[in-house]
């Protein structure tokens, strides 16, 4: 089997250079083209025709854009429209687990891309509640018509983006008349641990000739066993060596959910009212088992491929944590067209709350149960323990070992020896935001001209609180033992880590702890710091004035948008135990100007060119005010509200051919040149944000996120999508869809020491590939597609400027089928990750990986219905 499937893989690289070639060859032979007029896509299937229409919008687009329909994603085994993405090109995803979450398009850091959702933007805030980055996973498939990646920018979309902004098209009732009804039920299994997996997903539709309404929904649940090791490392005598290694299996049970309801009115052709409202939910339920083995605390011999030790005491954590995200989005708005002029009005909420609670229960062993061991890490993911001991000595002093040395063999570890000190650590964050919008945008067409002006008002409210400083609970003041709840049961474990390890029983020792802490009248909540609570509002008002041109082969659409931008955050330093609140304010107004221009060389060869301007604010809590300061030290640990938002200049250009009979060839080449890159470090404060009465804490150093000096990114797309109508036979269901990314990029700043340094942006990958191979026939849809992306740095938690780990090249081999039973049913079988990849992070190299994960294939069967 794992034969087979990377002879697939192999025959997708190898079909990326050869079959686009064939192709055009192909298509240039009048023979062999099938006699059709030359503007007209020829449908043979449902692939097809999602390919139809995804390339029919691009070529009518203004701008340098991608495409996606909601059909196409429906055909590909993607879970949320992050991964439904990552088939256009350029786009690479962040995954959490093994899910993607977040999406980079043209390999950049995530808050360089903007999401809108019918035009509205949206912003969103990750577990760390930190980040502007939209999380994707929350929104279903089952609510949108298309999703468009808009690679330029036109005056009327937002500025704030700088390699992209993604914009969600929601259904329409009045695209189908009468009643229509579609949707999918589909049941599997997660290959590690042999969880269940579901989904389901229904819209019904009814619309007449003035009016129509849409209601949806849609639920995803997965239960997953994740496997992981992780580690840290430092030089020690001139030699890079383990600090610790960390074993972990983590249960989750993940689900999202989704409603969706939309009304329209159309009351005489040319006028349309309308009123969305949109429900988006993620649910994350995670038991953690954990034990780290502190190398450090041990003495002996320790080097980078094997070790022997003696006194390592081992901790273990335990938790049973739910993360929460959830989207309320409404919308009401009109749309007017008049003889040769129009208008259209949006007014927009959106309320986002996200929370994490992860009370954390640590454990460790007592001194005099330390043990001595043996590892070997021949292969740095899968470091083991090779041999586990008692410790013997002739006894402690100071809290040493005198004359150790190995005792009795340890079959397995002894969790019940972990008498040291135990307690809770809390972490209990949550941030909640609401953003209204008012958006008017009107046109005037003339002969070859049209004018369009509009302007958009936001403003956004968010309050909520990082995991900082928090007070810990001792398991002794609540009078619960932690290891009461171990059990028999053993990992279900991929990873050999030497030395079994059993399951603690999470969910009950959870269920207890809130029971006696209750009793103790402990809120966990309440034991965050005010210095970790951030408070913001930002207000955005942005007019724009464009003109589209039409010089019959040239199209130009040109023009400016300006934005105001006023930020005020506040919050409470904590200096010594005394909290002072704080407060600080900034504006900004700038102009972002674009062009974009569209040549037809022939009616299916066409050249674009643009040149735009973007922005990039700062997170929430990149920008916080509330700190945690030491005025003897002269320190400050917070965000740094002297941020100022990224700036950037933007080129691209491509060439698009348009097959005859279905299809694209193109490349796309493009540079952004960034000013006031974000980047993380520690430097000393320069303005009176942090002063107070008492003190003066200018020059103070600041350990937080800054603006460095300037950067460059480079990268070039082709892209290739074509069902093979031209063979003869059975051979002419055969398709291919390929795209290959090549980037490249780097940012200048000042470190700590006062010299310039220069870093490779978070996210960056050299190269991103997406491929698919498809056959669609007699009623016969099947698809294998195989998707990978070079090593980069990750970013942290959705922050996007952090130091984060490089993680390493991984790919993703998955295979879709359908059957067409008949116009109405449809058969599916999906099966994803099928090669069982590892996911790696590394510290400078994959020689030192500090997290290792794996999570199996899923497979996923069902029916699909449309009536």
């Amino acid at each position: 089997m794992v034969k087979c499937l990377f002879t697939a893989k192999s025959a997708l690289l190898v079909a990326a250079s050869v079959l686009p070639m064939q192709a055009v060859m192909a298509q240039g032979s009048p023979d062999e083209t099938p006699e059709t007029d030359e503007n007209v896509i020829v449908v043979s299937g449902s692939i097809v025709q999602a390919l139809q229409s995804s390339i029919g919008e691009k070529r009518r687009a203004v701008n340098v854009t991608d495409i996606a329909s909601s059909d196409d994603v429906g055909r590909f085994p993607d879970e949320n429209i992050a991964a439904a993405l990552t088939r256009l090109p350029g786009v690479a995803t962040q995954v959490d687990q093994g899910q993607p979450r977040y999406i980079q398009v043209r390999g950049a850091p995530n808050r360089w891309t903007s999401v809108s959702i019918d035009g509205i933007p949206q912003t969103g805030t990750d577990e760390g509640q930190a980040g502007r980055a939209f999380r994707f996973d929350a929104v279903p498939a089952v609510i949108l018509s298309q999703l468009r990646i808009n690679k330029s920018l036109t005056p009327d979309i937002t500025a704030e983006a700088v390699t992209a902004n993604v914009d969600l098209i929601t259904f329409s009732p009045l695209e189908q008349e009468g009643i229509s009804i579609n949707g999918d039920i589909g049941y599997g299994f997660m290959d590690l641990g042999n969880g269940e997996q579901r989904q389901g997903s229904l819209r019904a539709s009814y619309s007449e000739e003035t009016w129509g309404i849409t209601l949806g929904g849609s639920h995803y649940r997965r239960e997953q066993v994740t496997n992981t090791n992780e580690a840290n490392y430092r030089e020690v005598d001139g030699v890079i060596v383990p600090q610790d290694f960390d074993f972990r299996t983590y249960f989750t049970d993940r689900e999202t959910n989704g409603a969706y309801g939309t009304i329209e009115f159309k009351p005489v052709s040319g006028q349309r009212f309308f009123a969305t409202g949109i429900f988006t939910q993620f649910l994350d339920f995670e038991q953690r088992n954990q034990y780290e083995f502190e190398l450090r605390t041990g003495v002996g011999t320790r080097t980078p491929t094997e070790g022997e030790l003696f006194g390592v005491e081992v901790e273990g954590a335990f938790n049973d944590a739910t993360y929460r995200n959830e989207n309320i989005i409404g919308l009401i708005g009109s749309d007017l067209e008049f003889d040769d002029w129009g208008l259209s009005f949006r007014l927009g909420y959106t309320n986002t709350l996200n929370t994490t609670r992860l009370p954390l229960t640590l454990t460790e062993t007592a001194r005099i149960d330390d043990v001595s061991l043996t590892y070997e890490r021949s292969d740095p993911r899968f470091p083991r323990i090779t041999g586990l001991f008692r410790t013997d000595s002739d006894g402690l002093v100071d809290g040493n070992f005198v004359n150790p040395r190995f005792g009795t063999p340890i079959t397995s570890l002894d969790q019940l020896e972990f008498t040291g000190f135990n307690f809770i650590l809390p972490i209990i964050t949550r941030s909640e935001s609401d953003a209204y919008t008012a958006r008017l945008d009107t046109y005037k067409e003339f002969d070859d001209f049209t004018i369009r002006a509009g302007a958009m008002y936001q403003r956004r409210e968010i309050a909520g609180n990082i995991f900082g400083d928090v007070d810990i609970v001792p398991l002794s003041v609540i009078g619960q033992d932690a290891n009461a709840y171990l059990t028999n049961q053993p990992w279900d474990n991929n990873f050999n880590t030497g030395i079994p390890f059993t399951y603690t029983a999470n969910e009950q020792l959870n269920i207890d702890q809130e029971r006696l802490l209750e009793q103790a009248g402990i809120n966990l909540a309440e034991l965050n710091a005010p210095s970790s609570l951030f408070d913001q509002e930002e207000t955005i008002i942005s007019p724009y004035v464009m003109g589209e041109f039409d010089f019959g082969a040239l199209r130009v659409v040109a023009g400016v948008r300006a934005e105001y931008y006023d930020n005020t955050v506040s919050g409470f330093s904590d200096a010594g135990g005394v909290q002072t609140p704080l407060s600080f304010q900034q504006d900004f107004f700038d102009f972002f100007p674009s062009v974009n221009l569209t040549y037809e060389i022939t009616p299916d060869l066409l050249l674009r060119f643009a040149g735009t301007r973007g922005t990039a604010r700062p997170a929430y809590a990149a920008v916080r005010i509330g700190s945690s300061i030491d005025d003897n030290e002269e320190t400050i640990d917070a965000g740094n509200p002297e941020l100022i938002p990224e700036k950037t200049w933007g080129l691209d250009g491509s060439l698009e051919y348009y097959l005859p009979s279905n299809g694209i060839v193109s490349v796309a080449v493009f540079s952004r040149f960034v000013e006031d890159v974000l980047f993380a470090s520690s430097l000393p404060v320069t303005s009176d944000a942090f002063d107070t009465d008492q003190f003066d804490r200018t020059g103070y150093l600041l350990d937080a996120q800054f603006n460095g000096e300037s950067g460059t990114v480079l990268g070039v797309e082709f892209n290739f999508e074509h069902q093979f109508d031209f063979l003869p036979g059975a051979l002419s269901g055969f398709g291919f869809q390929g795209n290959l990314t090549l980037l490249d990029g780097e940012f200048d700043a000042i470190d700590e020491t006062g010299q310039r340094v220069t870093s490779p942006f978070q996210g960056l990958s050299d190269t991103i590939v997406n491929t698919s191979i498809f056959y669609e026939k007699y009623g016969v849809s099947a698809r294998v597609a195989y998707q990978w992306r070079s090593d980069f740095i990750d970013t942290i938690g959705g922050l996007g400027i952090g130091d984060g780990d490089g993680r390493g090249a991984f790919e993703n081999l998955d295979i879709t089928l359908r059957y067409q039973v008949n116009d109405n049913i449809a058969l599916f079988a999906d099966l994803a990750n099928v090669t069982n990849e590892v996911y790696t992070a590394f510290q400078g190299t994959t020689d030192f990986p500090v997290e290792v994960e794996q999570i199996g294939s899923r497979y996923l069967f069902g029916v699909r219905f449309d009536f």
